[in-house]
Formats: structure tokens, sequence, C-alpha cells
């Protein structure tokens, strides 16, 4: 039987990632330098940059058995089901030849109704493949992608080397949890490393779960990165997590892209910013998100209080809306026109200036000439049916529907239509 080897991992057999730190375990992958980390006070990026989407182990080797020796950190949300294991893929010379998970490693409960966070250790694990070719051939093991995996040791039945450089063209990419592959199943199912896969290019994924927020130390993570082709994604996050207004959106969008720009004037980004994957739960509840509140504009307008027999009084509402409505047609009616109404211009219904009766206000018995109805609302109506000798069923109007009705209608005459009404 040939002798077991065994390896240290090292940097030079990591590919996809920025940084690697070593750890007490062994060799932490990191998708962003030790500088923007330090910078970095979110603990959600704090865990998506160590989860090593679109990072591989690369190697050359003729073995035709290989056992990667791994300390895996696995979540666990308090009160959900157990997540599945980490899938790890074996890749030969770039076609698919085997899946495996590692039991055991740290569990990292998260208790999302109070946010704490605790961290239970267990046993390291390893994943093999085992029937390979003796052929010299190019290995790659790609690591779970939405798991943190410390590497410790490879061990083969045959001498390896670092996977010489492929000469093909880097494409560095950023975006939200679409991009570091919430929802896909295997590290090679995430949609960047299947496009990757079909254009023949080597991946640097900075997707980031939940965290797609143009901090400005991504930007120039995304300068100092060394990239023949580049590509954004933004969107989602900036929605979910009502991050910004239009005011402060646009510019930080350019002044992320300038950044990027400072760094690689002759590939700037490609595309600009882009949302592929449509979210229906966002998209389609857009006043979730609305960046402008409605506004009230008082200060020109003359309101006065209503006589009490203009208001709609509970005792009319018991007998329902019909009689409410009688009522308030017949005292209407009941009153004469005034001479001249004392309302402005702007308040009046069709918004033109009303041509004044020459003849004498006629006072009501009882009243002085002076009392006349001055609101800033126009004079209700009686309803009318299109067919005689039938009444529609309606619902009555509740104290906060007649507040709100007349609110619209104070910003309305007002002459401020604001957008989210």
């Amino acid at each position: 039987m040939t002798d077991v080897l065994t390896t240290p991992i090292t940097a030079d057999l990591v590919r996809g990632c920025l940084e690697t730190e070593q750890t007490a375990e062994g060799l932490l992958p990191h998708r962003l330098p030790a500088w923007a980390r330090a910078q970095n006070t979110d603990p959600q990026l704090e865990m998506a940059e160590a989860q090593p989407s679109g990072v591989r182990v690369a190697f050359r080797s003729q073995a035709t058995h290989i056992e990667l020796h791994t300390m895996p950190t696995k979540r666990v949300y308090a009160g959900a089901p157990p997540r599945p294991d980490g899938v790890y893929e074996l890749v030969i010379d770039g076609r698919l030849a085997g899946q495996g998970c590692v039991a055991g490693g740290r569990a990292m409960t998260i208790d999302l109704s109070t946010g704490s966070v605790t961290t239970q250790a267990g046993p390291a694990g390893s994943v093999s493949f085992t029937g390979l070719s003796e052929d010299t051939k190019d290995i790659e093991i790609w690591l779970p992608h939405d798991e943190t995996t410390e590497l410790i040791a490879l061990r083969t039945d045959a001498p390896l080397t670092p996977a010489p450089a492929s000469g093909r063209r880097v494409w560095l990419h950023h975006g939200s949890s679409i991009s570091h592959g919430s929802n896909a199943a295997t590290p090679t199912g995430t949609w960047p490393a299947v496009a990757a896969a079909r254009a023949g290019v080597e991946l640097h994924n900075l997707g980031f779960g939940g965290s797609a927020l143009l901090d400005p130390f991504i930007g120039r993570v995304l300068r100092d990165t060394a990239a023949d082709l580049i590509s954004i994604k933004l969107g989602i996050n900036l929605v979910n997590t009502d991050l910004m207004r239009r005011r402060a959106l646009g510019p930080a969008v350019h002044g992320l892209l300038d950044t990027v720009r400072e760094g690689h004037p002759r590939h700037p980004p490609a595309g600009g910013v882009t949302d592929p994957v449509p979210d229906p739960r966002t998209h389609a509840r857009p006043e979730r998100h609305r960046p402008q509140r409605l506004r009230r504009r008082t200060s020109s307008l003359h309101c006065h209080r209503r006589p009490s027999r203009h208001r709609h009084r509970e005792t009319d509402a018991e007998h329902g809306p019909s009689r409410a409505r009688a009522t308030r047609g017949a005292a209407l009616r009941r009153r004469p026109p005034p001479a001249l109404s004392r309302r402005p211009p702007a308040l009046r219904r069709g918004g033109h200036r009303r041509t004044p009766t020459a003849r004498p206000a006629t006072p009501r018995p009882g009243r002085p000439p002076s009392h006349r109805r001055e609101v800033c609302r126009p004079r209700p109506r009686p309803r009318r049916h299109n067919t005689p000798g039938q009444t529609a069923a309606r619902t009555p109007l509740t104290p906060d529907r007649r507040a709100l009705r007349g609110y619209l209608t104070i910003v309305g005459r007002a002459g401020v239509w604001p957008d989210s009404v």
C-alpha cells in the first residue's frame, strides 16, 4: 500500500480569496483584506466575508486518493430545523468529479429574536475522494460557499505541487447574497461560478450575503485588486435595509464607481449597476420603501371652525350613512348662498375666482349677517344615484378615514400634491 503523504495547507494552494489568516486550527481564507475588515463594524459582513464562496484548493498531482482535513463552522438558528452540511466539490481538469461533506466542527447558534450568538466547540473532520486516475491532473477542491472553513491539511498517496497559473483572464465580481449563492446547493452551482466556467475565466467572488451596501472600503478593495473584468450588482440589499434615500443613493453609487475606475482606468466596471433577479416581495410593494413623506402646508390656509349644523353628528351616524347624508344635504339646501366667499381662490372648487353676486346676502333669522360658513374644504354635496329611487349601500366613514380624507383635501387644495399620495 502506498504511504499517505500529509501536506499542510499554505496560501499558495488557495485560490479565489484575497488573504489568508493562520489560526490555531489551520488556515482561514478571507475574501476581504485585513485593513478592510478592520474598518467594518457589521457582524453580518464579518460572517459573510469569511464564508469561502468561490474559494478552492488548487494543486497538481497524480494522486488516486485525496483527503482534505478541515474545521468547519456550522450555523444553527434557534427554533429552526438544522441546516444541511456544506458541500465540498472535486473538480479535475475543469470537470466535476466528486462531492462530499465534513461532519462535526463548531456549531454557531444564532438567536434571531435576541440577536445573541453562541459558539460551541467541536472536532475537526475530513472529506475523501478515491478511485481517481493515476495521470497527472489539475485538481481543485471547491469549499462550501456558505460555511466558514479552516483548512488544516491535505492527505494524498502521491506528492503534490501548487497548481501553475492558468493564464486565464480574472473576473472580479461584487454583489449581494444572490452572488454569494444563498439559494445554491453546491459551490460550483452559484451563478458566478457557472458563468466563470462557461466563459473560461478565473473568478474572484466578492458577493456578500446581505452586505452589498456601498461601503467605501469595498470600493477601495475593488480598486486595488488586479482584474481584467469587473462587475457590480447592487440594489436588493439597499432596498431591503431601507438604507438610503434618493439624495444619498446617487452620489454613493457614483462614488463607488469612481473609486473603482481609479485603479482600473482601462477596465471600467462592465454593465454598471445591475439587479438581474427580481424580488416580488419587495418590487410588488414599493410603498414600503418610498423615500418621500406627505408634506403639509398650512401657512396659506385660512381654516375656520365649521358651524355645528354642518357637522356629522354621532346621533345621525347611528341610523346609518343614508340618514346622516340626507341630514347634511337638507341642511345645505335650506341655507341660502353667501354673497361673496372669503376663502382664498386656490381653495375654491375649480381653482378660479368666482364672480361676486350683486344681490346682498339674506341673513338667516336669529343669526347675525356676518355668520357665514367658511372652511378650507369645498362644500359637501349629497350623493346622487344613477337609478331613481335606488339607494346604493355604502360603508360609513370611520373617524380615521374622515380625518384622512380631510387631510388629503387640504394638501391638494393648497397645490402641494406629494409623490407618495
